[in-house]
């Protein structure tokens, strides 16, 4: 049995950021993921002026409850989804003016659903080219609170922005949601907060959250579900066994939810308290299977899917268009070009058995989902190489040395 040790969760570590700078008093964060991400989150914490200590496993924040130190910042996202769009959220709770920008690839992902709820709740924000994208500049001076509607079909980032905010307004808020995507990922961010003390409640589509700030803790952060599926999915196509330790029962991450349809396709499970165990056993089956509340996981299936007894349906999945990249056509684009018979529709992607013959690298877009899910398809396609295997350094820097040493064992 090979025991893998996985990295701290993205999304997890970027909620912790957020909480623990708004909180009251000094949090400390354990084993936090330490990646381009989450490096760059930090970073845009400290130009707005909070003090953040890190050393290897343990972060330190200075929270700020009244909001950012600085008065004035220009902030630089890099790459981050959750930078882009938490860190802008923070800063309206301030007194300052505010530019964020972030790099090519985040500055066409969508933002206005949170910048236009945002302006209703009386946030002075202004797009500065392309309206509902980065660059983004901010007049803060605090956020009186009070009821908004939101869009999250798209992305359950924004509605988690604004839950964030809420116990830093002066009036709490009551967001009404219209459309949601990844619920699983509001739920993480509804525990979180409650974990550092905040008061918020869901009843249907609408989440109210009380005014009060947030008390400073010492939060532990779970492993990656996400990065995790890469090996649980190894292990199933490889007739092989593999451990996740510290991610299993009552975990917060909803792509846990992936080793269910691993179960379903034939493959081994068992879901414990100090961890979860995925076993092949040499039966793949194919299978239609709804994954709009794990959609970060779809690579992953897409990648293993040419390897079932028969076609995988993968459904529901609109909103993996709009990620690093279009997730969905990156996938469909690159089992074809390995010989694998695809069909695609706006929210879907059926695969059919086959086997992957590589011919030429991997086109990853710049995509760290796409390099490690197509690392397992690997596993099973001799000489598959890619053009950019370095982009895993935005969630995982050491995915490559890990993935070759549990193939190893």
């Amino acid at each position: 049995m090979a025991v893998v040790d996985i990295p701290g969760s993205k999304s997890i570590t970027a909620r912790a950021l957020f909480l623990a700078a708004a909180a009251d008093g000094v949090t400390t964060l354990t084993r936090p993921l330490r990646s381009d991400d989450t490096e760059g989150f930090a970073e845009g914490l400290t130009r707005l002026g909070y003090r953040v200590g890190r050393t290897p496993d343990t972060w330190h924040v200075d929270g700020r409850p009244q909001g950012p130190a600085a008065t004035e910042a220009d902030v630089y996202c890099r790459d981050g989804a959750t930078t882009a769009r938490f860190l802008p959220t923070l800063a309206a709770a301030g007194h300052g003016t505010y530019r964020f920008d972030a790099s090519a690839q985040m500055r066409r992902r969508p933002l206005a659903p949170l910048t236009n709820a945002l302006r209703d709740l009386g946030v002075d924000l202004r797009h500065e080219e392309a309206e509902g994208h980065h660059p983004l500049r901010i007049a803060a001076a605090g956020v009186e609170g009070g009821d908004v509607v939101l869009d999250a079909g798209q992305s359950s980032q924004y509605l988690t922005a604004l839950l964030l905010l809420g116990p830093l307004t002066r009036k709490g808020l009551r967001i009404t949601v219209t459309e949601l995507v990844s619920a699983p990922y509001v739920e993480i961010t509804l525990a979180m907060m409650r974990a550092f003390g905040a008061d918020v409640r869901r009843d249907g589509d609408v989440f109210v959250v009380e005014p009060g700030g947030y008390r400073a803790t010492t939060y532990a952060v779970e492993p990656d579900a996400s990065t995790a599926s890469y090996f649980f999915a190894a292990a199933a196509v490889t007739g092989r066994e593999v451990t996740v330790p510290g991610l299993g029962e009552g975990a917060l991450q909803g792509d846990l939810g992936f080793v269910d349809v691993l179960r379903r396709m034939g493959a081994r499970v068992e879901v414990g308290p100090g961890g979860t165990t995925v076993t092949g056993t040499g039966e793949l089956r194919g299978l239609t299977v709804n994954m709009r509340d794990i959609s970060d996981t779809m690579p992953t299936l897409a990648a293993i899917a040419p390897f079932a007894s028969g076609p995988v349906r993968i459904e529901d999945v609109a909103n993996t268009r709009v990620k690093e990249c279009d997730r969905l056509e990156a996938c469909a684009e690159n089992l074809r070009r390995l010989g694998i018979r695809v069909e695609t529709g706006p929210d879907w992607i059926e695969i059919h058995p086959g086997t992957p013959v590589a011919t030429a690298p991997v086109t990853t877009y710049g995509d760290h989902r796409v390099v490690m899910s197509f690392a397992v398809t690997g596993l099973r396609a001799p000489g598959l190489s890619f053009d950019d295997p370095g982009c895993v350094r935005k969630t995982f820097p050491g995915f490559h040395e890990a993935f070759a040493a549990w193939a190893a064992v």
